[in-house]
């Protein structure tokens, strides 16, 4: 009896059959891994676009996407257990102007705190917090333009600097890697981020992080984008009240990392298992607390109530010594779940390190299982 196919697998049983011998030696000469089965699932993806008749360019657009992000992956990896902070702004800001020295100090103190900073390598606000981070807490994610840009001189050379062809990979990293965003006046590209960030945190396509946005002291330039999100997004219904509660705008730059520093001062992650979202915590809320939190929450649950867990079984291996507060959630209100968190947050004083970090998860597609098995073993 022939053995029974997998679930993503070619139609040709010897292509098959040499997947695996390579898979295998693969993992004889480099160690074996966890991901075995998604390293298989990419093989059989590259073989069949030599099925597909896949395009000379299109297939270049797929190679360079995919060694840009093993490359990411494998620059980030040391540092996987330090929070980061992605910082925006524009490449044009001069040193003598107050965004620039605001985006300064707010690396210095972010450093400060254990954290380390990520920048697109540029000069202006970029070279300002990398120059208020220093190299060692610096990251440099490059994007390789026409016209701009070369590296600033903190991050040029460091083996921390990664220059990538495509905006879309780059995005992939600043997502995965970032466990905070704060975003300093810029152009085109500053509001493409800012937007980009929310409206993934929005739609839970990535974790719930902080995103914060710096004026220069006394400064109108995001105070009078907020205005225009209130009146123009909100007033209008484009989005709910609630998702004001997914950013916060200042002027002071202690507030602006007590706004990133703090987000983390109970909360430590979160993940879907199956319909339920599962918060990691460092101090779980008692019987009164959790009748408190069903109480003034009860608009975010779906079905059954807010509740506390130790590790389920299926995530127990990550972060495995945090308890865990459970529910099955509106997805629509990730603003809600911004205020639990920040309810959550509440319970203790003391911020937690930075160096109990864990990489986020980016969410998968929603296809219905159907849907999902069709186009995965399709030929």
């Amino acid at each position: 009896m022939s053995p029974p196919r997998r679930r993503y697998e070619l139609a040709q049983p010897e292509l098959n059959q040499k997947i695996e011998e390579l898979l295998a030696s693969a993992q004889s000469a480099y160690g074996e891994t966890a991901g075995a089965d998604y390293v298989r699932q990419v093989l059989v993806t590259a073989l069949r676009m030599v099925r597909d008749g896949t395009s000379r360019g299109d297939l270049k657009l797929v190679n360079s996407a995919l060694k840009e992000l093993r490359h990411s992956f494998r620059v980030f990896r040391p540092y996987v257990h330090l929070r980061k902070v992605a910082v925006f702004g524009s490449a044009r800001t001069s040193p003598d102007h107050g965004d620039w020295k605001q985006a300064f100090h707010f690396a210095e103190r972010m450093v400060e705190r254990g954290w380390m900073v990520i920048t697109g390598a540029g000069d202006g606000v970029m070279a300002a917090a990398q120059g208020g981070a220093g190299r060692e807490a610096s990251f440099g994610v490059n994007i390789r333009l026409p016209f701009e840009q070369a590296p600033n001189e903190v991050i040029e050379g460091d083996p921390k600097l990664i220059n990538f062809r495509y905006f879309f990979t780059r995005k992939v990293a600043f997502v995965k890697e970032a466990h905070a965003i704060a975003l300093f006046p810029g152009g085109f590209g500053t509001h493409d981020e800012g937007f980009e960030a929310l409206t993934l945190i929005q739609t839970g396509k990535s974790e719930i992080l902080p995103v914060v946005f710096v004026d220069e002291p006394g400064g109108s330039y995001w105070r009078d984008w907020q205005a225009y999100v209130e009146s123009h997004l909100n007033e209008r219904g484009l989005i709910s009240p609630e998702d004001l509660s997914l950013f916060r705008v200042t002027d002071d730059v202690d507030a602006a990392v007590e706004e990133v520093h703090g987000f983390y001062r109970n909360y430590h992650s979160s993940r879907y298992v199956g319909d339920q979202l599962v918060l990691r915590v460092r101090s779980s809320p008692n019987q009164e607390q959790l009748e408190e939190l069903n109480r003034d929450f009860a608009d975010l649950v779906t079905r059954g109530a807010i509740d506390v867990s130790d590790a389920l079984e299926s995530e127990s291996d990550e972060v495995g010594h945090f308890p865990r507060v459970l529910l099955r959630m509106d997805r629509r209100k990730v603003g809600r779940l911004r205020q639990l968190i920040d309810r959550l947050n509440g319970l203790v004083e003391v911020p937690a390190s930075a160096e109990d970090a864990s990489p986020h998860e980016i969410v998968e597609g929603s296809l219905s299982p159907e849907a999902e098995s069709a186009q995965e073993s399709e030929e």
